[in-house]
């Protein structure tokens, strides 16, 4: 699809249609080819003269974007639909052959031939449109939807609605007669309507709009600490902790509620909340609530969990903080509900400055209380040994699968000035409103992998991050003096006659102006908050089939029956649909099985999709089951040396956090299943302990190359420019349009061409395939990282009103 996104003005699959790219010539050694006279000796098999036509299950052939001389657009398409649905067949009758047993298939070959038929269908629709030019949805619905799909996400889109579409082929469909039942079930036009109780309040909003260091945050906190009762939910566990640890050394007793934990002190009738935005108590009647970040509510993945909040918290006073771009949404929004609604503006407390020169890769110009930021989980362990090497400082290392206690920890060593920690090593993490000690913000990249290829960050991207430079009051600051400020609720931070200046810069000259630009550039406001169905939806939908569908089939069929307004978008159930056919061969109940897909679930780290058997293998028995005695936890690695490991410390720390993720998800089901996984104290013993070895993989890692690294960088910013570069002048079929990163984009080009050649060693570009496959999976700074889909227990209140923490 390279070829198509270098198109400017056009939808994805008009540039497609249009684009003039040929697919690499085969080399015929008797010239046959360049003179049009054939040989049937001397052509391959498959391309014999009966066969006029490429061997369609040839999947090398064609790539995405390319085409044949004298072929359409629609043809080429057909070809790239038929390399997805050989893929699919490969996978489904290979290493994959379990998710294909949770659909009802009992042999490989029982696979193979339904697909066969399901490809002959879809090879079928796709030549109609080629030779008769049917399009439509009612005249080819197959090959209307596949287009659809792939405009809106491309090859993964693509691949995901094939999946639905051979879904649909093999299982039984609703009763005939119930299709206008299930638009009604399916109507989301109205999420506001989900939480009748909530309706019945009348709410006042606040609204604390500003830039990064504005003090919105810490307004709207001071409320919080004068309410009786009150909630504060933010992005990240971290987050989280630090709310609860910061009210609690002032004096003012909190409970921390996260999906894996919950800290109620002693003696305290729950009256004050910190959670995770997606645990927020919807049953909960309090005075204040506190919403941080709410520009994460137009966020496609994960924005469906701030709307949720918004809509369904029962307080008297709702405080949002965030962006100015999202005010016209949130007064949208308000007039939806009906509640009345009050804004705060704030500008900085210190100013913000881009420098007028990048560091040009020398670390020697570090200085203290800078912070550099990286997109790579390798790149940001290897940063961190190239500075210790090159300054012989300590660097602190912040990134979002690092455990929250290891981040805290951490942050705390940076903050402090009395000691060698003078350096911070960070991904996009430090963005989502942890409290650092930051003079300096040093971009090492300006695109990041968005789990499908590198993109360019944007604007508001680069703004966040940015905004973290000249903070002024430390995690560190606030806990070692709260216990005197809490007397006074109403005095403001004592201020220092200089506000403090926040700089930014890049590591590397080229990146400088697009992140200059990125400072001086308005955002568009934002357009669309997103939802997710309720389970009740989801209870009501799923009975209309038979109770062996797989689930994912439900979700699918689900999204494609519902209408939506304008004002909402629909978020992505990507994984969501991962975990339902990871446990489909589990029989268990539609309320346990949602509760599974609700849970902090990364099916890309190693080993996470045994351990989600295993764990929904118990659930589905019915049956306790003591922690060591599960197998797939790989337990034996506490036993031994970071540096006897295969592979070395860095294997190892990658092993850690995925085991470190199963204890995780071991405690989060501890919380829905107490019956089942009783071993909670144990468990957070254990990991206590993997935190530790992942402190000393940290203490150990080994520096990289700074010029390779920069060879590197120029092909990944190239990539970027390449697969998404015109991007933002699509219509709607991107969401960044609305955000402003036309701009950007173009003056990211710009710096690019101005960079010189760089050339690249066959190590290189093994070595930038494994940095691609790293960024890929470090996807925890993501907005994913709670849940996937609303919580079981905070989507039914009105429904269930006994379903609670």
């Amino acid at each position: 699809m390279r070829a198509a996104l270098r198109k400017s003005g056009q939808c994805a699959f008009c540039a497609f249609k249009a684009s003039e790219w040929r697919a690499t010539s085969i080399i015929w050694q008797d010239g046959g080819k360049r003179y049009g006279t054939f040989r049937k000796s001397s052509l391959p098999r498959k391309y014999n003269r009966e066969e006029r036509r490429y061997d369609r299950e040839d999947r090398s052939v064609l790539q995405p974007g390319a085409r044949r001389i004298g072929q359409s657009a629609y043809d080429a398409f057909g070809d790239l639909v038929a390399k997805e649905c050989g893929a699919m067949r490969d996978m489904l009758v290979g290493a994959d052959f379990q998710r294909a047993q949770g659909w009802g298939f009992k042999d490989p070959r029982e696979v193979r031939m339904k697909l066969d038929e399901f490809k002959k269908s879809v090879r079928a629709a796709t030549d109609l449109a080629a030779r008769k030019r049917l399009v439509s949805k009612e005249d080819n619905p197959i090959f209307h939807a596949l287009r659809q799909a792939f405009i809106r996400g491309n090859l993964p889109a693509l691949s995901q609605q094939l999946r639905f579409l051979f879904l649909k082929s093999i299982t039984a469909e609703a009763p005939e007669g119930t299709e206008e039942i299930q638009k009604k079930v399916a109507d989301l036009r109205y999420p506001a309507e989900w939480y009748p109780a909530t309706r019945a309040v009348q709410r006042k909003i606040h609204l604390h709009v500003g830039p990064t260091n504005s003090g919105k945050t810490y307004h709207a906190l001071k409320r919080l600490e004068q309410a009786e009762t009150g909630i504060f939910a933010g992005p990240l566990r971290l987050l989280a902790h630090e709310v609860y640890t910061r009210f609690n050394a002032k004096g003012k007793k909190c409970a921390l509620i996260t999906g894996e934990e919950q800290r109620i002190p002693d003696g305290l009738d729950i009256v004050m909340h910190s959670c995770t935005v997606e645990m927020v108590p919807l049953n909960s009647k309090v005075d204040v609530a506190v919403i941080d970040e709410i520009q994460m509510l137009g966020d496609e993945e994960r924005g469906w969990a701030w709307t949720q909040a918004f809509l369904g918290v029962q307080a008297k006073e709702v405080h949002l903080c965030g962006e100015l771009r999202t005010v016209q949404l949130i007064e949208k929004l308000c007039r939806l509900t009906g509640d009345e609604l009050t804004i705060h503006r704030y500008e900085r407390l210190g100013p913000l400055e881009a420098e007028k020169k990048s560091l040009g890769g020398n670390l020697h110009k570090l200085r203290k209380g800078d912070a550099i930021v990286l997109f790579s989980r390798k790149a940001i362990h290897a940063m961190k040994a190239a500075v210790e090497k090159v300054t012989g400082k300590l660097c602190a290392v912040v990134y979002g699968s690092l455990p929250p206690e290891t981040r805290a920890a951490q942050a705390a060593l940076f903050n402090d000035p009395n000691n060698d920690y003078d350096y911070l090593v960070a991904s996009n993490a430090i963005g989502m409103g942890l409290n650092l000690s930051v003079r300096r913000i040093i971009f090492e990249a300006t695109s990041k992998h968005n789990g499908t290829s590198f993109a360019p960050l944007r604007i508001p991207e680069i703004n966040q991050i940015a905004g973290r430079a000249g903070r002024f009051k430390s995690a560190h600051s606030s806990i070692h003096q709260g216990a005197t400020e809490v007397s006074n609720n109403d005095s403001a931070p004592a201020l220092p006659e200089r506000p403090p200046v926040g700089y930014v810069t890049t590591l590397d000259k080229y990146d400088l102006p697009i992140v200059t630009q990125a400072l001086k550039t308005t955002v568009e406001p934002m357009k669309t908050a997103g939802i997710f169905p309720s389970t009740e939806i989801m209870y009501r939908f799923a009975g209309f089939f038979p109770p062996e569908t797989p689930f994912s089939y439900i979700l699918l069929r689900l999204v494609e029956s519902s209408s939506i307004s304008s004002d909402f978008h629909l978020c992505g159930l990507k994984d969501a649909i991962e975990i339902s056919d990871a446990i489909q061969n589990h029989k268990m109940s539609l309320q346990d099985r949602l509760t599974f897909i609700s849970a902090p679930i990364n099916l890309r780290n190693p080993g996470t999709r045994e351990v989600v058997g295993e764990l929904a293998k118990y659930v589905s028995q019915q049956e306790s089951i003591e922690l060591p005695d599960l197998t797939s936890f790989p337990f034996e690695i506490l036993d031994m040396d970071i540096h006897e490991y295969p592979g070395g410390s860095k294997a190892y720390l990658r092993i850690a956090e995925t085991l470190h993720g199963s204890l995780t998800l071991y405690l989060w089901l501890s919380y829905r299943f107490a019956g089942i996984f009783r071993n909670q104290a144990l468990a957070f013993h254990v990991k206590s302990l993997v935190e530790e070895k992942i402190d000393q993989c940290l203490a150990e890692l080994e520096a990289f190359d700074i010029g390779r690294r920069r060879a590197m960088r120029a092909r990944r910013e190239k990539q970027a420019i390449k697969e998404s570069g015109e991007l933002p002048t699509l219509d709607m079929e991107n969401y960044e349009v609305t955000e402003g990163a036309g701009d950007n984009t173009a003056i990211h080009k710009a710096a690019v061409d101005q960079e010189e050649g760089q050339s690249e060693t066959n190590d290189e570009v093994e070595n930038n395939k494994d940095e691609v496959d790293e960024e890929a999976h470090d996807s925890e700074d993501s907005p994913s990282s709670e849940s996937y889909i609303p919580n079981l227990e905070h989507t039914k209140p009105e429904v269930r009103p006994s379903a609670g923490m």
